[in-house]
C-alpha cells in the first residue's frame, strides 16, 4: 500500500540535487544490488557444493551478496509487499538518526555527500539492521535467518533495534539538508 511521507537519506552513491524525481521500483539498480549481482557466480558455487565451503571464511562481499539474495528470496515469496532491499533507499525518520548514519558511514570510509530530506508516495518497512546476518554456505539458515529480519524478531542478544527504514515509489528530493563531502 502506497503511502505519502517524508524522510532522510544519507547520500553515498553519488550527489543529488534538489528537486530530482526518482522513480524506485524492481527494475532500479541500487548499489547493493550491483555489489550483490557481481557475487552471483560466486554464490552460485558455494550453493552447488555447500559442503566444501563448510568451515571456510567467506569474503564480506560475498557474505554480504549470501545474505541480500536470501532477504530478497524470503521477501519475493512470503512478503511481496514490502520494498526490495536490492532496489530500495534507506531512509531515516528525523535527521538525528540520519546524521548518526552519516557519522557511521564516514567511519567505514564510504564516500558519504550529502543529507537530503525526501517527499515519497511509496512503499516502507522499517527494519531491525540487527538483524542483518552473517551468511554462511547454508542456504537454509540464511533462509530462516532472512525470515527473522522480516518478521522483525527480537535480537538474541537482546540489543536495541538500529531502525533501517527501507522506501520505494515515487521520490523527489526536497531539500538538501548538509553537504558533507568529509572523507572524498
Amino acid at each position: 500500500m502506497s503511502q505519502d511521507f517524508t524522510a532522510y537519506h544519507v547520500v553515498t552513491e553519488r550527489p543529488m540535487a534538489l528537486g530530482q524525481m526518482i522513480h524506485l521500483d524492481e527494475t532500479w539498480e541500487s548499489g547493493v544490488y550491483r555489489r550483490v549481482m557481481e557475487k552471483l557466480p560466486m554464490v552460485e558455487q558455494i550453493y552447488n557444493a555447500p559442503k566444501s565451503w563448510e568451515g571456510k571464511e567467506l569474503e564480506h562481499h560475498t557474505m554480504v551478496a549470501l545474505r541480500e539474495l536470501a532477504l530478497e528470496e524470503v521477501r519475493q515469496e512470503r512478503y511481496p509487499d514490502k520494498p526490495s532491499r536490492l532496489h530500495c533507499l534507506y531512509v531515516s525518520e528525523s535527521l538525528k538518526e540520519a546524521k548518526q548514519w552519516a557519522e557511521f558511514f564516514i567511519g567505514l570510509g564510504r564516500p558519504t555527500y550529502q543529507i537530503v530530506k525526501l517527499q515519497i508516495s511509496g512503499r516502507r518497512f522499517g527494519g531491525n539492521a540487527n538483524l542483518c546476518f552473517d551468511a554462511t554456505s547454508d542456504r537454509e539458515y540464511n533462509r530462516e535467518m532472512a525470515q527473522r529480519y522480516w518478521q522483525i524478531f527480537p535480537v538474541p542478544t537482546g540489543e536495541p533495534p538500529i531502525w533501517e527504514i527501507l522506501v520505494d515509489g515515487e521520490i523527489q528530493v526536497e531539500k538538501i539538508v548538509e553537504e558533507i563531502g568529509k572523507n572524498l
